[in-house]
């Protein structure tokens, strides 16, 4: 069977798109990372499932209720407990790593997915309240997001970048991460501790796609656009960290702006359960797993470097997919308000539960 240090070899770091205040107590987050877990990523629909679908939080939910606390910030409270505590567990692989690997993420308020300068707000406010160096701040690839990202950069916050779903703004936010740092530079301030990585989404753009060929009666490409998407976009990446402008804030200590693939279960069940793992290693990216994903890699997945290979097939199926009248870009900008909106709904949903129990527990206070 193949372990997660095999894929560290061949450059790839393995997070764990799950967090839940019983995997940390139980200790099962620490023998994770001992397995070889790199990172952590959370979301608003992650933390909807946590909070509003299991009993952990609520001794600490009617302990801040009685304290007087709104629903709001009882869930920041939680928040930053389990994503500090996440963060102690991984500094030591942040550490041995020179900071390289060894974050955790928490999202930004989605519900600011359309404002710029309260995204810059809210993720800087977000990230002083973080000791710990090896902290994410997850922020979505909208059109507003990425004058924030920049912004962000700049100051010297860790961002995730989230939501990319289209080779075009991927390419923007990999602008935007440039920018930032060059602007670090000409104001003299140091860039070696900015770290940042770009959420690429894959298996949802299958989905999407596969809907489409299906009403065209096209199967030849079912199941093969997000593999060939995220390939394009990896080879954009390597051509990006060959450039002399590139090479300018390399020697002065940055780091890559390093690809993400996320959503990468298996919405289809007539694919592998681990073809958005296998297809998709290469040196200097991230692979952030569901649990159910990681252990089914761990038991019959493959260890080997694929992202560089078969990229002129990628971008022949890309080009046949135009050929037959799917419009990528339209349906990776569906995607991408679809996300927000996801993510918004998962985030109104929590508030509520959250709501529902903190009134429980201050009427039998009374």
């Amino acid at each position: 069977m193949p372990t997660l240090h095999e894929l560290d070899d061949l450059g790839q770091g393995v997070w764990m798109d799950f967090i839940r205040r019983s995997l940390i107590a139980s200790g099962g987050l620490r023998e994770w990372i001992e397995r070889g877990v790199r990172g952590v990523t959370s979301n608003p629909t992650i933390w909807d499932k946590a909070i509003a679908g299991s009993d952990d939080y609520d001794e600490e939910i009617r302990r801040l209720a009685l304290l007087g606390k709104s629903a709001e910030e009882i869930y920041l409270n939680l928040a930053l407990e389990d994503i500090g505590s996440a963060a102690d567990l991984l500094l030591p692989v942040y550490e041995s790593l020179g900071g390289q690997d060894g974050y955790v993420s928490l999202e930004v308020n989605p519900l600011l997915a359309a404002d710029t300068d309260a995204t810059v707000a809210s993720v800087s406010q977000l990230s002083a309240l973080f000791p710990q160096p090896n902290v994410f701040i997850k922020v979505p690839a909208t059109a507003e997001g990425v004058p924030a990202i920049q912004a962000l950069i700049a100051r010297g916050i860790n961002v995730n970048v989230t939501l990319i779903f289209a080779l075009e703004r991927y390419q923007e936010v990999l602008e935007a991460y440039m920018r930032g740092l060059e602007e670090r530079l000409d104001a003299g301030q140091d860039i070696t501790g900015v770290a940042s990585v770009a959420s690429f989404f894959v298996s949802r753009v299958d989905t999407a796609v596969d809907k489409e060929l299906e009403a065209k009666g096209e199967k030849e490409l079912q199941g093969k656009i997000a593999i060939a998407n995220a390939k394009v976009a990896y080879a954009h990446f390597l051509d990006v960290v060959k450039t002399p402008r590139w090479r300018r804030l390399a020697d002065r200590g940055a780091r890559v702006q390093r690809p993400l693939w996320a959503s990468t279960s298996t919405k289809n069940k007539n694919y592998p359960d681990t073809l958005y793992v296998d297809n998709l290693i290469g040196a200097d990216t991230v692979n952030t797993l569901p649990l159910e994903t990681l252990e089914a890699w761990m038991d019959h997945g493959r260890a080997e470097l694929t992202l560089m290979t078969g990229l002129e097939e990628a971008q022949q199926q890309l080009g046949a997919l135009a050929a037959v009248g799917v419009d990528l870009d339209a349906v990776t900008e569906q995607l991408t308000r679809d996300g927000v909106q996801a993510f918004s709904d998962s985030y109104h949903h929590m508030l509520a539960s959250i709501e529902g129990k903190r009134r429980k527990y201050v009427v039998k206070a009374a």
